[in-house]
């Protein structure tokens, strides 16, 4: 990956961190100012603090630390420093069980807004999504015994309507997750419509972190592009040897050549080998010698000419549309959208816990940031769709009862309002332990399959 590219990443994946923990922090400040709480501190980051300002009628320190994986809001609280009589009122450790409980939830609730916003905002303006085409299933998948032929349109999942690819992946890793039958309405391309009927019991779970309808052979329709040259990369391996846009390669070593699928094939498979193409243009065939150039990617070396397919026209094309509602059925998506995300994010919490997925799927920083770099390069419509499923993610995982986590100090309070007083300060002790032991184990398993993600590729 090029330096240019390593920045790139890496700002995508800051500026999604300061969004997702600002917007966390300003949860617990404005709930925190509601009640009448003294806040001494909002922080971004961790350690040494490298920039700051106090501002506001009580001096707020509003401050940056060096190292930007969180931030905290501190607040006036007798267990933490002496706090002078007359601001006792405003202490954190003052307030009833039900501020107390409303100023920490503020936080996880802060992030199901900010992606309830983002989502309204996409579903308003409109995404460019992929249409729900099925290419050939591989002989022998779960697809091909369940009857679908390549061009096939979905309408449905289960009698759920199905409008992009985005939905029928979402609706079939849903089903996945409780191994579920799964009827598919689709349409042929002789405009005949079929309802598929796919077992999910036998699903590996593990492979729901790559792509939840490859395993069952349901594979994305690619227009066959003919082999007509559209442009030819200047410098490159086919620009020496004298591509021009509109040369049709009719056979390259004599092997006739069909689609510009079989063209790159060939080409991929043959780094650094002289290959003789046929060539018809202007209706005149003749041949050319070029080398593919050797590049590698993912370990591998593979053979670049420097070709780009002429663009394809018409209904077999047109993969593409465009997605857009009204401002209550955006609201009315956006809401149905981040409670869904929300429940299959603890469900596939619970099957980690249970041992029915791997906790390989847990993710780390390092790819997070992949994810953020990648959607960003995408265009903003993805990027802020990122922002959005990780914001629920930051909201789910705060509100599990874990000691340190917001759902831990929620766990506390519940105590606390059905025992009647606070729980004592040795359980709260042990509890910090066991939180902090706990998010340790978390980090460590997410480093170690970011690492092995990096190696394995």
């Amino acid at each position: 990956m090029s330096p240019q590219l390593w920045g790139w990443y890496a700002g995508a994946f800051i500026i999604a961190l300061a969004v997702l923990v600002v917007v966390h922090e300003m949860g617990h400040y404005l709930a925190a100012r509601a009640c009448g709480v003294k806040v001494l501190r909002f922080a971004f980051g961790f350690g040494k603090v490298i920039w700051m300002r106090r501002a506001g009628r009580d001096g707020t320190e509003w401050a940056v630390s060096v190292f930007p994986l969180g931030g905290y809001v501190k607040m006036l609280d007798e267990r933490e420093g002496e706090v002078v009589a007359a601001e006792l009122p405003r202490a954190f450790n003052r307030q009833s069980v039900g501020r107390r409980a409303f100023i920490v939830a503020a936080g996880p609730a802060a992030n199901f807004v900010l992606a309830i916003l983002l989502y309204w905002v996409l579903f308003m303006h409109g995404v460019t999504e992929l249409k729900p085409r099925l290419g050939q299933a591989p002989a022998g998948s779960v697809a091909a015994l369940a009857g679908i032929v390549e061009g096939s349109t979905v309408r449905g999942v289960n009698g759920t309507q199905i409008a992009t690819w985005q939905e029928l992946r979402w609706e079939v890793m849903r089903r996945a997750l409780n191994k579920e039958v799964v009827l598919i309405e689709a349409i042929n391309q002789r405009r005949e419509i079929a309802v598929h009927r796919i077992e999910l019991d036998r699903f590996n779970l593990e492979e729901l972190e790559k792509d939840p309808l490859r395993p069952l052979g349901l594979v994305l329709f690619r227009p066959r592009l003919p082999a007509v040259v559209g442009q030819v990369q200047p410098g490159s391996a086919a620009d020496a040897a004298g591509f021009r846009p509109g040369d049709r390669v009719k056979a390259i070593d004599s092997k006739s050549i069909a689609d510009w699928t079989a063209l790159a094939t060939i080409a991929r498979a043959a780094p650094g080998r002289s290959l003789q193409f046929e060539i018809e243009r202007n209706g005149t065939l003749f041949s050319i010698t070029a080398t593919p150039r050797v590049v590698e990617e993912s370990g591998s070396k593979l053979g670049r000419l420097g070709l780009m397919a002429k663009a394809g026209e018409g209904e077999d094309f047109d993969m593409s549309l465009v997605v857009s509602h009204g401002p209550l059925e955006s609201a009315s998506r956006a809401l149905a959208q981040t409670w869904d995300t929300s429940i299959l994010s603890l469900r596939m919490m619970g099957r980690m816990l249970t041992g029915e997925l791997s906790w390989k799927n847990l993710s780390g920083p390092v790819t997070i940031a992949d994810y953020a770099g990648q959607s960003a390069r995408l265009g903003l419509g993805y990027y802020l769709r990122f922002l959005a499923l990780i914001s629920i993610s930051l909201g789910v995982l705060n509100l599990l009862p874990v000691p340190v986590l917001d759902g831990g100090h929620l766990m506390y309070y519940l105590v606390e309002f059905f025992k009647g007083g606070p729980v004592s300060e040795r359980a709260l002790e042990i509890g910090q332990q066991i939180g902090f032991a706990l998010l340790a184990l978390l980090m460590a398993f997410a480093f170690y399959n970011d690492i092995n993600r990096l190696v394995t590729g």
